[in-house]
Order: structure tokens, then sequence, then C-alpha cells
């Protein structure tokens, strides 16, 4: 059966329009990721070059910058960390020692060097004098969080020192794209916890942060060389052959050393973070699963343990050796398992329960007691006051009847009450003072009004009435 001209015709087509496609998406991605149009070789030479030297002004940036990053780090202030990290120079160096590797330089590898050494022994001693200072010697969790590196933190030095080169050898600098990388790549940070672990005596603070800084510094100095080469900077070149074959086969050993040895520590702490991923996946499904108290946990990595200290739910021996046997279905075939757990727990929680409820009893018989004594305040209280207005009311009788005796020497007795009147109504409390004259006291001499006029006055008496006794 012979075949129908016009599908041929159609397939063709198709074949072609697929063809087309492809080659144009081809063409966009090529478009959108070429790093080399743009490139600008001899002037991001220049520029890394410029940027080798650690003196003179570099060097007082450089002590300001680890300064403000070790206050940061002190008082765990990110802000202050990332306006340190903005303003150092420790980059150049860097940059440099993958750029001299990649075009053959050993002059240029050899400034790198120097000036490297130059800016972590000024880092360092920086940060060491700073945190000498008793004040200062806290450890905080910025300052912990670079005492030991994990794999995350190789695979930042990486991609910064890619973006960092690829920013740099633009015609048209990306300054903001820069200093994001300072920030992202985070050199300082290690250097300044270096000088805190000397200046503590803690040598694991020391090395552990002085190998973060190691593994950065590797991996953005093996980012600049893999660009370098990749964009084809052009390589230095002697007058002597044999000499430059020599130094180029030199700088083919150093970069070969160093990326050996760079994928060889990405392994180690891949290794270090895969194993301790897998111990927390161990430790959750045991405690779910078992319902375990598991109070505390430590993993060893170095001698392959698991330590769990068990407090309340223990495991039995069944239960312990069944999980022992799971160990390697975590990929933990190396790894044994240790558990602390006291068989008289329960005696243990039984006491802190009754300690526990004697407590609270306590504490009701307290809140009690408290209740009762306010009471008491609060009677207290009421009586004082109502003491207090019984003693405002009261009268000093005595002083007033010696100032009538003086003031009125024909006197002879007088005396004092609240008389009780009602109209049957409201009923009323009248001040009464009752006097006695001597009968040799001529009636002229009696001044009743007078008498009762002072009275009032002295007493301080709105109302007042006076009675006169007779013999």
């Amino acid at each position: 059966m012979d075949k129908d001209p016009q599908v041929d015709q159609k397939q063709e087509n198709v074949k072609r329009d697929f063809k087309s496609l492809f080659s144009s998406l081809k063409d966009f991605l090529i478009n959108l990721l070429d790093i080399k149009e743009g490139t600008d070789k001899q002037e991001t030479i220049q520029k890394i070059k410029d940027g080798i030297p650690v003196k003179n002004h570099t060097a007082w940036i450089l002590i300001f910058s680890i300064i403000i990053a070790s206050i940061g780090l002190n008082v765990s202030s990110t802000a202050v960390v990332i306006g340190a990290m903005l303003v150092s120079p420790l980059m150049g160096p860097i940059l440099g020692f993958g750029l001299s590797i990649g075009i053959n330089d050993i002059d240029t590898l050899k400034r790198s060097l120097v000036n490297l050494g130059i800016m972590i022994g000024l880092s360092v001693t920086t940060s060491f004098l700073f945190f000498s200072i008793p004040l200062f010697q806290e450890l905080t969790p910025e300052l912990y969080a670079r005492t030991k590196p994990d794999v995350r933190d190789v695979l930042i030095a990486i991609t910064g020192g890619l973006a960092l080169i690829i920013a740099l050898s633009r015609r048209r600098e990306l300054t903001n794209a820069i200093a994001g990388i300072a920030i992202a790549t985070a050199l300082m940070p290690p250097l300044c916890t270096a000088g805190y672990g000397l200046a503590v005596g803690n040598l694991s603070y020391f090395g552990g942060a002085m190998f973060l800084f190691i593994i950065n510094t590797i991996f953005i100095a093996l980012a600049t060389f893999v660009i370098v080469k990749f964009l084809r900077f052009p390589v230095v070149k002697y007058i002597n052959s044999a000499s430059r074959r020599r130094i180029a086969q030199l700088a083919s050993i150093i970069a070969l050393i160093i990326f050996s040895f760079s994928i060889y520590q990405f392994y180690l702490l891949f290794e270090e973070n895969r194993h301790i991923q897998n111990c927390e996946d161990f430790i959750t499904d045991l405690k779910e699963s078992t319902g375990a108290g598991i109070i505390d946990t430590k993993i060893d990595y170095k001698n392959k343990q698991i330590n769990l200290v068990v407090l309340g739910n223990n495991l039995t021996p069944s239960k312990k050796a069944e999980w022992e046997e799971k160990l390697p279905s975590y990929g933990l075939e190396n790894t044994t398992l240790k558990i602390t757990q006291d068989d008289k727990n329960l005696e243990l929680l039984d006491k802190l329960k009754s300690i526990e409820d004697l407590y609270s009893k306590n504490q009701r018989i307290i809140a009690l007691k408290e209740e009762s004594l306010q009471e008491k305040d609060n009677k207290i209280r009421e009586l004082t006051d109502a003491l207090a207005r019984l003693t405002e009311t009261q009268i000093p009788f005595y002083q007033v009847t010696q100032e009538a005796k003086i003031n009125y020497e024909g006197l002879q007795s007088i005396s004092f009450s609240k008389t009780l009147i009602t109209n049957f109504n409201t009923i009323d409390t009248i001040p009464t003072a009752t006097i006695r004259w001597y009968d040799t006291i001529s009636e002229a001499q009696k001044t009743d009004k007078k008498l009762a006029l002072w009275l009032k006055t002295r007493l301080k008496l709105d109302t007042l009435v006076l009675k006169r006794e007779y013999p």
C-alpha cells in the first residue's frame, strides 16, 4: 500500500517545527546563561590584584570590622555582624589565590598567600584582644554556631565564590551582588570565633572556627579558579618557556591538591551530616514508638555512638535489643546505642510527686493563713478608725476646766455632757455645759453668755447649751 504524500508532508513539517522549537529553546538558554559575554578579563585581573594587599588603610578597616563583628557576635546581633562583613576587605587575598592558580601567576600566588596569612593573623589577634576582656567572654549562640562547619557551609562557599567572580568579571561591576556575597560567605565570624577560643582557652572552639574559615577560603578560591579557567583568562607568559612549563605544572599540581582536599573535606562533612541526621531520625522514631522518657541525647560521631538518658518510662532489655537491631536499617551499621536509665525511676517519680503534693498543701495552708491575717488586719483597721473617730469627739475636759478656773474666778464647778433630744421624728445630740457660781459672786459678775461663747470657741463647737446650777 502506497503512503499518502500529504501525510508524509505533515510529518516532515512536524519534524521541522520540533527542530526549530528545540533550536530556539537552545539559543534562548545559551543567551540566558552565557557568562562569557560582557566579561572584561584584563580589568578583572587588575581589580583582583589591587585588592590583595592588606596594609595601611586596608589593615585598619580590617581591624575595625573585626571589632564590629566581635561585638555583634558577643551580643548575638546579626545586623551588626552583617554591617562588619560589608566593610571587611577579607575577599581580596582569597580571590587572588584562586586567580593566580588559574592564570599560572606565581608572583600573585605568593602575594596572595602572604597577605592571606597577614589577614588571618591580624584578625585573630584583634578578636583575641577583644575577647580577652572578661566582660565579653560569654559564649553566645552566634559564637557557638561558628565552632563547627557542616556541608551547607561548603555549598555556600562554592556558590558564593562562583557568584563573586562572575560579578567581578563584568565590565559594569555588580556592586549590590558583591555586597550580598560578602554577607553570604561569612568569612569574618569564624575568625572572630577563633580569637574567642584562644581568649577563653578553648582550643576546640579555635580549631572548629579555623576549620570553617579554611573550608570557606578553599572553596571560594576553587570557585574563582573554575570560572577563570572557564572564561579562558589569559595565562601569564614567561620569557623562559621551560620556566613557564614548570610554573604551569606547579600551579596545576597546587590546583589538583586543593581540589582533591576540597572534595575530601566535602565528603567528610557530608558523611558527618548524614550520620547525625540518621541518628536524629532513629531517636525520633524510638521515642514515638516506645514512649521512652528521653530527657537528653548526645550523638558522638567520632566514636559512632548514640547516648540516651531515659527518665520515667524506661526501655526493657528486649526493647533495647530490638532497637539495636534496627540501627543498620537507619544507615547506622557501625553505631552503638547506649541507654542510661535507673530502675528505681518510678520510686523517684513517686517521691517527686509526694514532694509536689506536700508543696501544694503547704501553699494552700499559707494562702489560708494569709487570708486570716488579712481579715485580722481589716478588723484592726476598722477598730483603729472607730477609735480615731471617738477620739475626735472627746473634749480635753481637764485642760478646759483648768483654763475656765483661771479665766472665771467665781466659777465653783463645771460639767459637760451630750444630751440626746428628739422631736419624735429625728434624734439630735446637743453638747451641754452645766456651771455653778459661788454664792459670794454677785449676779453682775456671773457672765454666763461670755462663758458660753468661750466654751463654744474653745471646744470648736457649732452649738452649745449652757445651764446654770443653783445651790
